[in-house]
């Protein structure tokens, strides 16, 4: 108990900062992961090739060796970020890789038919995804989505190693301090388990409201 009331201030500013790296690099994510899955369907064999080598590279390769590649490789470029820049280009690019598939798989998913009777009234394409399937597409990938940020909040432990000082990071500094790793690590694991309960209630509840017109 003393060990929770000592560290408790350091572990909240820890877990503020995987929030931090959690939220912005899954709304980055997302974003990056609906254009590379628009580009995946599209009719240009060049943004459908780019995507695909897109998608291979960053699902193909460890999120660690992109982080450290980020973070140590780039100033040899002349490029030079900080840790916590640097860790949230690593898992957002990571994570569009996976959202794209998500997005792609939403949007394949809505019945061809709908397309078909949109183009039958004159609907332009374009007012026909944002109208029509986008919304359909959205409820189909919410599961996979809301799966890959669960996934994503745990996946930013690994931002430690560019010394980020976020939510493990700050666990293994109270075990080097004071000796009790098994404390410090399951107060740790419990701030996670926490997180990731609240975004698996928030999805269930996402879901519900998505599926009431259906």
């Amino acid at each position: 108990m003393d060990l929770l009331t000592s560290a408790f201030p350091m572990l909240l500013r820890g877990f503020g900062v995987t929030i931090l790296l959690g939220v912005a690099s899954f709304i980055l994510g997302s974003v990056l992961g609906a254009l590379i899955a628009l580009a995946r369907i599209s009719g240009f064999r060049v943004l459908r090739g780019a995507a695909i080598t897109y998608v291979s590279v960053f699902r193909g390769t460890p999120l660690l060796i992109q982080i450290m590649v980020i973070y140590f490789g780039l100033p040899q470029l002349g490029v030079q970020l900080e840790p916590i820049p640097s860790a949230i280009l690593a898992l957002t690019l990571f994570s569009a890789a996976y959202l794209s598939e998500n997005f792609r798989g939403g949007i394949l998913g809505v019945d061809k038919g709908q397309w078909e009777a949109a183009s039958s009234i004159g609907m332009p394409y374009g007012r026909t995804f944002r109208r029509i399937v986008f919304p359909q597409a959205i409820r189909i990938a919410t599961p996979a989505v809301g799966s890959r940020f669960i996934a994503l909040m745990k996946d930013t432990s690994l931002a430690s190693a560019v010394t980020v000082v976020e939510l493990t990071r700050v666990a293994e500094s109270v075990g080097n301090a004071s000796f009790r790793y098994m404390e410090a690590f399951l107060l740790a694991g419990a701030m996670y388990w926490l997180i990731n309960t609240v975004l698996s209630v928030g999805q269930g509840m996402l879901e519900k409201r998505l599926g009431r017109a259906y």
